[in-house]
């Protein structure tokens, strides 16, 4: 349908399904920080399981719509890309959330954050292993990389569970001396929700997120055909960075409440999880897809393993000095993500 329309139709359409995906972002983060405190699940849990999933409900879209149609270079390339890009959005939420108010990592920190940032790693490894395994290996469309990447995500959710309340570490692994944040006074009415109607309106936002999140990725596949951009490029670049616009709403909206650890493990949750598609990419085309990863695809997945370890090393050192309202580990994190893209395209 997007295809048929001029470059001047897309691009209001682009930003209408854009600025939904904003919206329902801020309505997921609050909604999302609600029901952590009702349910006693904590904002690293909460982050990594509610808010990370439904502000990746684009990227499902898009891995279900590629699988039907055999377009598994567009799903690889959606998954990985999106991992490095969505690590490069707490760079951003950084430098625009907390401006002046300490590094978003020394804000942040907590060894629960730490574990989600290493699950996140291990589960990249685990992808570059089976991009090497052959093709032929599946049995009733389940292939060995996409099941050890499915029981490795909730093995990595069962022990982030329990450093909660079982880590032989002082304050169970909470840093201290964190800058207290004053609260927006329409944000904290609206704890005040009853729990139903948050539930109601997180499912609302998600809806909004999906359907907002399809279009967005229909309307900007046919602006990068119409401006001669197509194929794997375009899907770990332009269309991942799209797909991140609800991880950076959300993100805004968690450091507006002053909830930082929701902020950052709205980010390394939704990175752990984006791989797990590759499971459901496997079952709807039935081939091995991480098999059919390209040298870019694996290239891919090792920055967002590098800019994850980065940001593991700020959490643990917190880092309070700015630069351009941007911690030391943000400003690594920028730099190397720039290097990467301009070896991604000599690579290409």
């Amino acid at each position: 349908m997007f295809t048929t329309l001029s470059l001047a139709a897309l691009i209001p359409i682009f930003i209408t399904a854009a600025t939904a995906v904003w919206i329902a972002g801020i309505q997921l983060s609050v909604t999302t920080d609600i029901i952590d405190t009702r349910f006693n699940l904590g904002e690293a849990l909460g982050g990594l399981i509610f808010l990370s999933i439904a502000t990746n409900l684009p990227e499902t879209a898009i891995i279900i719509s590629a699988s039907i149609h055999h377009n598994i270079g567009i799903a690889i390339g959606n998954i990985l890309g999106g991992i490095a890009i969505q690590t490069v959005v707490l760079a951003l939420l950084d430098g625009f959330g907390l401006k002046n108010k300490a590094a978003l990592s020394y804000q942040a920190a907590s060894l629960q954050l730490v574990l989600e940032g290493t699950l996140v790693i291990i589960i990249l490894v685990i992808c570059i292993m089976a991009a090497q395994l052959p093709k032929n290996i599946i049995y009733h469309r389940v292939a060995p990389g996409d099941l050890l990447i499915v029981f490795s995500w909730i093995i990595g959710l069962w022990l982030i569970n329990k450093a909660r309340t079982n880590l032989p570490w002082h304050e169970k692994g909470r840093a201290p001396n964190i800058i207290p944040l004053t609260k927006n006074t329409q944000l904290i009415k609206r704890k005040h929700w009853g729990t139903l109607f948050t539930i109601f309106m997180f499912t609302l936002a998600s809806i909004i997120t999906l359907i907002a999140g399809a279009v967005l990725e229909e309307s900007s596949s046919a602006i990068a055909e119409k401006i001669h951009w197509s194929g794997v490029l375009f899907g770990s670049t332009i269309l991942a960075a799209v797909t991140s616009l609800p991880e950076v709403s959300t993100g805004l909206a968690a450091i507006r409440l002053g909830e930082y650890t929701l902020a950052v493990s709205d980010i390394f949750g939704g990175n752990a999880f984006l791989p797990v598609l590759f499971s459901l990419a496997t079952l709807i085309s039935g081939e091995p897809v991480l098999p059919l990863a390209q040298t870019t695809d694996i290239y891919l997945a090792g920055l967002g393993a590098l800019l994850t370890g980065i940001y593991i090393y700020g959490l643990i050192f917190r880092p309070k000095r700015q630069f351009f309202n941007l911690g030391i580990d943000s400003i690594v994190v920028l730099l190397l993500y720039l290097v990467g893209i301009i070896g991604l395209f000599a690579i290409s």
